[in-house]
């Protein structure tokens, strides 16, 4: 019996990622398996309660914009050699900057350093050069920090203690020294457009015990808005605008790489060979990307879904690739994006199969040919369901075959599966049963959803800490709980009105209107409140457990919440990607493609 596993809801319970405690608890979150099930299952009576396909009704999905666009794109391997050569031409001169002395100004000056190399998107060819440098640049900070009054650098130095795995500085001594004797934020720093945007980032890092950070972010929050509106330059007022909009804390690191470098080289002071570097590297990532997506646009072609299914799924192979590289950007993992993203897009096919097409009886009948992991079961299903069981099969079956080709990268997909539970939300969502918001949280997806997503993304990693993180996962860790708590606020909000438009009732914004007499706006104005909340936690919960858990591990987990931020910050972006989302697949996929290397590309392709 050969099922992919994940940690379940109970300590040390084991679910399968296609077994019915799946169909019953988690939801419309794209990286997940079964969703929930139409409001009213359009079932036709018939002998084996399978609808008839003439009178099935569903909303079709247009196909994916993306086509073949990436199979056609020239791909060169010496491209990829002669930017590693630049690249590591460049590396000396960089690592000569970051070397330790303790100077107290170069200090701060190579701390400055640590925040451009992550901002820029190439912190991961430096790692033992930042880990020294915050190792001793941290230990006598406040020494340090003694005198220092400009806004930005202060917040910098903060972020970076924060973002980097380090016990976060004393925030009450760090900014008290920007206030006035009424307790406020001075006025003298309204029009300093480079601290009150490194502060709005510091702010991000608050947790429920330091209320000096909300008031940074609602200080630096409000000025930005009126200096984005007024003379600044464009690079600035759009760096403005993309930091109100989602936050650095809150971006995929990667993402905001692309946009940062575009900032960066309009700066009248910057850093050349720090530009240089970025500019080679992100050229050297792209290209890695571009070649995963050609394998994986191949791959998909080869599946032919698209002609032996109905148009009910979503055709995301591409946001499944952008959701891969937000878990891992890094060229190291390229095998294990490949992997992560077919599974992201297998999931997507069985998500939409089991809430926008099939019946009750047919998701049941599927289930049970997954769980027995039959072949000759699936004779027995419908047509359409013989198809996604059968690419069910295959897709785990390719990921077992090449995990054992792959040197360290054993994919395991043995696993044990979990007892039958009753479906909750089949019931909910048919209104026979309107839940408490508690209750709807916890069995909507709380419990499952964000353990599944990580747990696939460190399929990618070795095993040492594949292993590490899955005993994390059984421990069912606060931080993990609250992102997937976000998770389900945001979607359900960005869902909202397309549920209730197709009668879908089973949505946490319905369920609290009942609950609480409030109204829509009430409703979304508290749940903002909530989710500010559920982010100061998981900054807390970061700080308590970095020292426990392995960056590698803890980084991935971040960054699934990072995921649900770059989904639904302007509604559901992954269900429709025009838009922000279709903006990010460009930034990283298609954009900067004018670079020198693709000059002297040749039209072979891989």
């Amino acid at each position: 019996m050969k099922t992919l596993t994940f940690f379940g809801p109970k300590y040390g319970t084991q679910v399968s990622l296609l077994s019915p405690n799946v169909v019953s608890k988690l939801s419309r979150f794209p990286l997940t398996s079964f969703a929930r099930k139409p409001t009213k299952p359009v079932c036709v009576k018939t002998t084996d309660c399978d609808l008839v396909e003439s009178q099935r009704t569903f909303n079709k999905f247009p196909r994916s914009d993306w086509g073949d666009h990436f199979l056609r794109l020239p791909f060169n391997v010496s491209d990829m050699d002669m930017l590693t050569i630049e690249m590591n031409a460049l590396k000396s001169t960089i690592r000569k900057m970051l070397m330790y002395s303790q100077d107290v100004e170069e200090t701060k000056e190579r701390i400055l350093i640590i925040y451009l190399l992550v901002a820029l998107g190439m912190a991961y060819h430096f790692e033992d050069e930042i880990d020294d440098n915050l190792k001793h640049g941290f230990e006598n900070i406040e020494t340090t920090m003694a005198g220092e009054n400009d806004l930005s650098t202060v917040s910098v130095m903060f972020w970076v203690s924060g973002h980097m795995d380090i016990t976060c500085l004393p925030v009450r001594n760090m900014f008290r020294r920007f206030k006035g004797e009424d307790g406020k934020f001075e006025e003298c720093h309204t029009k300093d457009v480079k601290g009150l945007l490194s502060l709005y980032e510091a702010a991000q890092l608050g947790t429920s015990t330091e209320d000096i950070l909300d008031e940074a972010m609602s200080f630096s929050s409000s000025h930005l808005e009126c200096l984005a509106g007024g003379t600044c330059p464009p690079h600035i007022s759009r760096l403005i605008q993309n930091e109100l909009y989602m936050p650095q804390h809150h971006n995929a690191e990667i993402l905001f790489a692309s946009e940062y470098i575009s900032f960066y080289k309009q700066e009248d002071v910057h850093n050349k060979v720090l530009l240089e570097f970025a500019k080679l590297n992100f050229k050297f990532l792209q290209l890695h990307w571009i070649h995963e997506l050609k394998i994986l646009t191949k791959w998909w072609n080869d599946q032919d879904l698209l002609s032996k299914l109905p148009p009910y799924f979503r055709d995301r192979m591409v946001e499944c690739h952008l959701y891969a590289v937000i878990y891992y950007f890094e060229p190291q993992y390229s095998f294990g994006r490949i992997m992560l993203a077919k599974l992201l897009v297998l999931l997507t096919v069985v998500d939409d199969t089991c809430d926008r097409y099939g019946s009750v009886p047919e998701v049941a009948k599927l289930l049970d040919c997954v769980e027995r992991w039959d072949p000759e079961l699936g004779e027995s299903l419908p047509d359409y369901l013989k198809t996604v069981f059968k690419f069910t099969l295959d897709v785990f079956e390719d990921c077992e075959r090449a995990g054992k080709s792959e040197e360290g990268l054993s994919f395991n997909v043995d696993g044990a599966l979990a007892e039958r539970t009753h479906l909750n939300f089949a019931e909910w969502a048919a209104a026979e049963k309107v839940p408490t918001v508690e209750e709807y949280l916890e069995v909507g997806g709380v419990a499952v959803t964000m353990y599944a997503t990580i747990a696939l993304g460190l399929l990618g990693l070795g095993p040492k800490a594949r292993e590490h993180g899955y005993e994390w996962l059984k421990s069912r860790p606060k931080l993990v709980h609250d992102l997937a708590t976000k998770g389900r606020l945001m979607n359900d909000m960005g869902g909202f009105k397309d549920d209730i438009g197709r009668g879908f009732l089973a949505n946490v914004v319905n369920y609290y209107m009942k609950e609480y007499g409030t109204t829509e706006e009430e409703t979304y104005k508290e749940f903002h409140k909530i989710v500010r909340d559920l982010e100061k936690s998981v900054n807390s919960e970061f700080l308590k457990i970095n020292k426990g858990v392995p960056r590698e591990i803890l980084s991935r987990a971040l960054n699934c919440g990072k995921m649900i931020d770059v989904t639904y910050r302007s509604g559901d972006g992954y269900t429709r990607p025009r838009g922000k989302f279709t903006e990010y697949v460009e930034s990283l996929f298609v954009e900067h493609m004018d670079a020198p290397v693709m000059q002297y590309a040749s039209s072979s392709t891989l």
